[in-house]
């Protein structure tokens, strides 16, 4: 069973999911269009981090950055291993209650291009494409994507 929690960004197993994320992005995108948060930026009062465990071993890494008037959906990835399990769909829907319960109306996030299972996941939960936001710029490497909550 998929048991989706609280984390920090710094324990050892999210930690090292992260390096892996991190380490995609960079291979796949030029550095300025990696948008990521650095550990140290996934454990501010104002980003709820998750990870998702099967078992005693994390999985899956997912975290909220509370904005004004929407939540920003960060570091979403899934361990090779998790993959095809639906932790990033649990980490997701934890998300969403979070958002909920701080009375955020609107979810958002940006995403690279050619992500093209992330984009998946996103549509099948709701999420419908858009422009950028807060301080992202339009971009040959990014997609935004967001849902209002209801």
């Amino acid at each position: 069973m998929i048991i989706v929690e609280a984390a920090r960004a710094s324990d050892p197993e999210p930690s090292a999911l992260l390096a892996m994320h991190h380490a995609l992005m960079n291979s796949l995108f030029p550095a300025g269009a990696c948008h990521y948060l650095d550990v140290a930026a996934l454990e501010a009062p104002e980003v709820r981090f998750l990870a998702a465990r099967e078992g005693g071993v994390t999985l899956g890494t997912g975290a909220l950055a509370l904005k004004e008037g929407y939540g920003e959906v960060k570091s979403m990835f899934t361990a090779p291993e998790g993959r095809g399990k639906g932790v990033a769909a649990a980490i997701l829907r934890a998300l969403e209650d979070i958002a909920r319960e701080e009375g955020l109306p609107m979810l958002r996030l940006e995403t690279g291009t050619g992500l093209d299972a992330a984009h998946r996941l996103y549509e099948r939960h709701g999420f419908k494409a858009c422009g950028p936001f807060g301080d992202y710029e339009e971009s040959p490497h990014s997609l935004f994507y967001e849902k209002v909550l209801t």
